[in-house]
């Protein structure tokens, strides 16, 4: 399906590709190819960091760890490691750098990225 933007300039050639990336996301959608989103995202990255080392994790493969705490019901939670309150940015946060926020924590670094951290929060916030 083209777009009916024809591009004359630098500008005009950016608002194409946007029409036209726009259209592209619309017709995999329709084709059930949606795009992941933050959630989805987020349950793969828990496996791709191996969190269930750790920790177990509800519908994450491979999760059945025993020494961090259980993570079933996390979006209920007040609060993270008992201290911070239980937010989005906290959370991310958490997660990217656990120790800047409780400096004493047992939780190591994994080197999650803003994004990777964001998504695993958004899916540990989803669990209810």
């Amino acid at each position: 399906m083209p777009c009916s933007v024809v591009a004359t300039s630098k500008q005009t050639k950016k608002m194409r590709a946007a029409c036209c990336g726009g259209v592209a996301g619309l017709l995999l959608s329709a084709c059930g190819a949606a795009p992941e989103t933050g959630v989805e995202r987020g349950q793969r990255l828990l496996a791709q960091y191996q969190c269930g080392v750790c920790h177990s994790i509800p519908a994450a493969p491979g999760s059945v760890g025993r020494v961090g705490p259980s993570l079933a019901a996390f979006g209920l939670r007040s609060y993270i490691a008992g201290e911070i309150p239980n937010r989005p940015d906290t959370l991310a946060r958490w997660i990217a750098e656990p120790a800047s926020l409780v400096p004493e924590t047992l939780m190591p670094d994994m080197g999650a990225s803003d994004a990777d951290a964001r998504d695993m929060a958004a899916y540990l916030l989803a669990l209810d």
